[in-house]
């Protein structure tokens, strides 16, 4: 590597949005929006229909790394930390710090993978990503989803996470590989610059990308191998 990092352009201080009033009828009968929005405060887009998708808003408390599911399971064994993981069909989503998707690029290029197609991307403002169903008990009489969070801290998360895409990844439902926890500001746990250093509990954005990043390469050279 070469070069200065570079710099963090987009200001992840700002008060965090503030929660829906717990009043039921703000939701109708949408248990999963009123998870989301009440007890996260993570904006979300109504479902135009019955059978649609309740969606998450990027951009505004995170922003989304979007890494292929077997990459992205390799990777998830050398990196610790409490950040919320999704996963959906082959692709599995990383939670980063909002403003992340600006500085990929550039922090892409000073890791020396820019060159490369990864097959990965983040997604920031503007962008949706499928709300998973939230972890039983948060929303009653949706089925069970692991968290795959490790029991304690060092543990290794090749042992906790599932071994194989849970049924409703493979038809294209999204569900939390680690859930996000109620009650806590969800920025403390991200990824992202500000965390070089040591400073705050975060992980470092720099080196989930970098580990990512080898995983995609990897996992590429396979697939390319005659």
């Amino acid at each position: 590597m070469s070069g200065s990092l570079p710099s963090l352009t987009t200001d992840l201080t700002a008060v965090p949005l503030p929660r829906r009033p717990l009043d039921p009828a703000a939701f109708g009968d949408d248990p999963v929006r009123r998870w989301y929005e009440n007890e996260l405060g993570w904006p979300a887009v109504p479902a135009s229909t019955a059978e649609s998708p309740l969606r998450l808003r990027l951009g505004l408390r995170f922003d989304v790394l979007d890494v292929p599911a077997e990459a992205g399971r390799a990777a998830l064994r050398h990196l610790a930390g409490t950040s919320p993981v999704a996963m959906r069909g082959d692709r599995m989503g990383f939670l980063v710090a909002a403003g992340s998707t600006e500085e990929l690029p550039g922090l892409l290029d000073w890791l020396e993978w820019g060159t490369l197609a990864l097959g990965l991307r983040a997604i920031g403002t503007g962008g949706v990503m499928r709300a998973p169903r939230p972890p039983e008990p948060a929303v009653s009489g949706l089925g069970e989803v692991p968290s795959g969070r490790p029991s304690g801290p060092g543990e290794d998360e090749s042992r906790t996470l599932p071994a194989r895409p849970e049924p409703g990844a493979l038809q294209g439902a999204a569900v939390w590989l680690r859930p996000p926890e109620p009650g806590c500001e969800v920025e403390a746990s991200l990824p992202t610059l500000s965390a070089l250093g040591g400073g705050g509990g975060a992980p470092d954005l720099v080196r989930v990308v970098n580990t990512v990043a080898t995983h995609c390469h990897r996992l590429r050279l396979r697939r390319t191998r005659p």
